[in-house]
């Protein structure tokens, strides 16, 4: 049978070159994933900045740019559902409705066969497919819209640097917003590009920042477009508004992750208490097959477990609530 190695009889000069070359394995590893993520890096920066250079003009990129994100030539929202529509381009995805379709139907499909076999019957199967089709879908598209809009808003900071800085050397605010897009990786240097191809074909720069802001759906842009807004109203110095700005940014996120770290012990909480369930089920699973085995088709646990899961989203919930705060 299979047994542990017995330490003391292993020689002792083997030990030290064994921890240095598991050492250096590590360090390999590590200046691999390094430089893995530093060519991902510039390749999303050459991607986007060889965009255009697929077309002859630069207004046909622009209109291709925006079809790409869910909008119009004029970049208005083509979708009825306007709602949907605005998730989509807060995304950052390539608009591809037919493969989405397909990816959806086939998890839907997988989702319902599985709820077929092992819940008993179209009666779960049916609602389960349902659910997968229409509701996966948009889970999914909202979580990675929130997550573009959280590395959009820590970027922005930098980004407002960069143009105060091309401001105080003299350029124009156009070529001050494409120089972000040229400096500045995904997804603030497609944002900020997009705003400034806008700018180069005759709008106005009020009116493409505020489109930028209703792209990106963070307050952080917001409030970099409401202070354009009010520079062109008002007049003032640009560069010290736009300062004044980055310093506002930097502080609310500075409470937004003050505000985390005090409400993490309630995150870790809700997440113990919900996976807490799962795991001692699959353990008395595990242990004694027949604990739910030999009841599991009675319709009283069927409805129990039912009931126990819709318990247990309303009290996750609750959590939920408790745990995040407005600012």
């Amino acid at each position: 049978m299979f047994s542990l190695p017995d330490i003391a009889n292993l020689d002792t000069r083997l030990v030290i070159p064994a921890i240095m070359a598991v050492g250096a394995l590590v360090l390999a590893a590590q200046s691999v994933l390094s430089l893995i993520s530093d060519v991902r890096t510039q390749q999303i920066v050459n991607r986007r900045l060889q965009f255009k250079e697929r077309f002859a003009t630069h207004n046909e990129a622009m209109v291709e740019l925006r079809k790409s994100r869910g909008l119009d030539r004029d970049g208005n929202l083509t979708m009825s559902l306007h709602w949907l529509n605005r998730l989509i381009v807060r995304s950052g995805l390539k608009f591809q409705p037919a493969r989405w379709a397909g990816m959806s139907l086939a998890g839907a499909v997988a989702s319902g066969v599985a709820a077929f076999i092992y819940l008993g019957g179209l009666v779960a199967a049916i609602p389960v497919f349902l659910v997968v089709l229409i509701g996966a879908p948009i889970v999914v598209i909202r979580h990675i819209a929130g997550a573009r809009a959280k590395k959009l808003a820590t970027q922005l900071p930098d980004a407002l640097q960069i143009v105060c800085r091309s401001l105080e050397a003299g350029h124009p605010v156009a070529t001050a917003v494409s120089l972000v897009a040229r400096e500045m990786p995904d997804p603030i240097g497609t944002e900020f590009g997009m705003t400034a191809d806008e700018v180069s074909y005759g709008m106005s720069l009020t009116n493409a920042v505020q489109r930028m802001a209703e792209r990106a759906g963070d307050p952080d842009v917001e409030l970099f477009a409401a202070t354009v807004r009010l520079q062109e109203k008002t007049g003032g110095n640009l560069t010290e508004l736009l300062k004044s700005n980055t310093n506002t940014i930097r502080e609310r996120q500075t409470m937004r992750l003050k505000v985390r770290a005090a409400s993490s012990e309630g995150r870790v909480s809700a997440m113990i208490l919900t996976s807490a369930p799962f795991i001692v089920m699959a353990a008395i699973h595990m242990l004694r097959p027949e604990f739910y085995g030999s009841v599991i088709h009675e319709p009283m646990i069927q409805y129990s477990f039912a009931g126990l899961l819709v318990w247990m989203g309303i009290g996750n919930l609750v959590m939920n609530r408790m745990i995040n705060f407005k600012m």
